[in-house]
């Protein structure tokens, strides 16, 4: 049940307290129609192209995080699995640890765009599209 306010915060019509609260009012409505305050309102919109484009950044951001971190605990591993089945603590694990680090750097600028891809797969991949691209020729003539 709404609380009941005492008569003198009831009234509205020309009393101290009715012109305090209509000038709040105002103040809150021009406030909502300020321009920041739409601004704000639409970045809460899921489907704004502000959000799409924050939550593209995002996913971005986790999967390079990913590959990072992905890359070191694999370096790690594998350098603990040789420490462990030959003895050589720690040097396997240094080493392993180091080219681990290496390796998810580098595939963290490739999935970045930063560093292109090696020119012999890209030859090999351009070369597997150049055959498929004759034999199509070749089997429209045919026809």
């Amino acid at each position: 049940m709404p609380k009941k306010l005492p008569p003198s915060r009831r009234n509205t019509d020309g009393s101290p307290e009715g012109i305090e609260l209509s000038e709040r009012l105002a103040r809150l409505k021009s406030r909502l129609d300020d321009p920041e305050t739409v601004k704000l309102q639409q970045v809460e919109d899921p489907d704004s192209p502000e959000n799409v484009h924050n939550r593209a950044g995002l996913a971005q951001a986790f999967r390079l995080s990913s590959e990072f971190i992905a890359g070191v605990v694999v370096g790690a591993g594998i350098g603990y699995g040789i420490d462990t089945f030959f003895g050589t603590s720690p040097w396997g694990l240094i080493i392993f640890l180091l080219l681990g680090f290496g390796a998810a750097v580098l595939n963290v600028l490739r999935a970045a765009g930063m560093v292109a891809e090696s020119e012999m797969r890209l030859k090999s991949v351009q070369e597997l599209s150049n055959r498929q691209q004759d034999e199509e020729t070749r089997g429209r003539d045919e026809k």
